[in-house]
């Protein structure tokens, strides 16, 4: 599918994140992307998915959590992208800019979390459980968004590599305290990046579909 990216920054406060925003003309959805532990909106991975999600018409928005600066800090540090409540605030605000942005049409929006960005999408579908309409987190760190699971009411769609075996068990305890409508798969002979032959693909199919299935119909 050709589609075009459009580069845009999204202002909050006094702080501005860039983001790539692709929108298809028969988009059902929008689905932002939350990078997790040290990564970017140019995350080879999601980008991949995101170009799966654009092919079964859905808009995506894959934005960096953090500015330059702040990259440039967590480089030294690794601090920031374990700080899930700056994380999630910030998702929650750009949740917000959609809602507030012409860049967009007024689209169902779901949330893709992978590693650390899977538990700030949790504590962000917590927080604005009126606009997110379903979650998928890939080989994601569910705990780290502690008591927000239970409040937690959009169906979440847990994916992890088979051979990620501390992740797995950490993703099974989550998925108890979740609502009912949430999955866990396990991908298998998969570790935690899916760099296995299949495996990214298989995290795109299963991701889009979940959106697809919770995203294009009424809430």
């Amino acid at each position: 599918m050709n589609v075009q990216t459009t580069e845009t920054q999204i202002k909050i406060g006094q702080i501005r994140l860039d983001a790539d925003l692709v929108v298809p003309p028969d988009a059902e959805g929008l689905v932002v992307f939350a990078h997790g532990s040290g990564s970017s909106r140019h995350s080879p991975r999601n980008r991949a998915v995101a170009a799966v999600f654009n092919e079964r018409h859905l808009a995506t928005l894959l934005v960096d959590l953090l500015t330059a600066e702040e990259e440039q800090v967590d480089l030294q540090t690794a601090e920031l992208r374990f700080d899930i409540g700056l994380l999630a605030d910030r998702l929650v605000n750009i949740v917000d800019w959609l809602g507030d942005s012409r860049a967009t049409p007024p689209l169902p929006i779901g949330l893709f979390g992978a590693s650390t960005g899977g538990a700030a999408a949790l504590v962000a579908a917590a927080a604005a459980r009126d606009h997110i309409r379903a979650v998928v987190s890939r080989g994601g760190r569910p705990d780290l968004a502690g008591p927000a699971l239970a409040d937690v009411r959009a169906p979440v769609l847990l994916l992890v590599g088979e051979l990620d075996h501390e992740v797995v068990e950490l993703n099974r305890q989550a998925a108890k305290m979740l609502c009912a409508g949430t999955e866990l798969r396990i991908i298998p002979e998969a570790t935690h990046l899916f760099e296995e032959p299949g495996a990214l693909e298989q995290v795109a199919d299963e991701a889009a579909t979940w959106f697809h299935d919770h995203l294009t119909v009424p809430a």
